[in-house]
């Protein structure tokens, strides 16, 4: 399942894939405005995720907005500052904070797909999995993704997080 949605995303094209990114980030912040979080993580994009960028500059204006910084097999989370480096990922980071952001009200996580128990599909490094396993509460958790790709079929393990909203450029589920 996991192969055949990496597939798919690869034959979006780069103007298709900057409409939806824009689709889906007007979703996003909709649905921050509507649950007004005083704190957010949000991802720094790979080429296949959406690219909320443009989000986080306008929404650090109105709350504190963290990302992840890898450590090892997880990440932990850290205030989004400028500048960002790459990472051996190549994802985008800031430097690592003592700034202690405790807990955020809303998480936004980008998925390869969803499966039948509203579970995320990653890329398989566990990184999110790790993550939310040491968090002590529940926010309110968003995943995004460009295409829908869904299965009904429960594939994942207990461990897989699952969402209270799954968002793409054509959808919007709640639970």
């Amino acid at each position: 399942f996991r192969k055949s949605c990496l597939k798919r995303l690869k034959k979006v094209s780069n103007f298709s894939k900057l409409k939806k990114d824009k689709e889906v980030s007007k979703r996003v912040e909709f649905l921050v405005n509507e649950i007004k979080p005083k704190a957010v993580l949000l991802y720094m994009p790979l080429k296949s995720e959406i690219d909320l960028r443009e989000l986080i500059k306008k929404l650090r204006k109105k709350m504190i907005i963290a990302v992840p910084l890898m450590e090892g097999v997880s990440f932990k989370m850290v205030k989004y500052r400028l500048p960002l480096k790459k990472n051996s990922f190549n994802i985008l980071e800031p430097k690592n904070s003592y700034f202690k952001i405790k807990n955020v009200d809303m998480i936004i996580v980008p998925v390869v797909g969803v499966d039948g128990n509203y579970k995320r599909v990653g890329f398989g490094k566990g990184m999110y999995d790790r993550f939310f396993d040491k968090l002590k509460y529940r926010p309110k958790i968003i995943f995004t993704q460009i295409y829908p790709c869904i299965t009904t079929q429960n594939i994942t393990d207990k461990y897989d997080i699952d969402a209270n909203s799954l968002i793409t450029y054509n959808l919007v589920c709640e639970r």
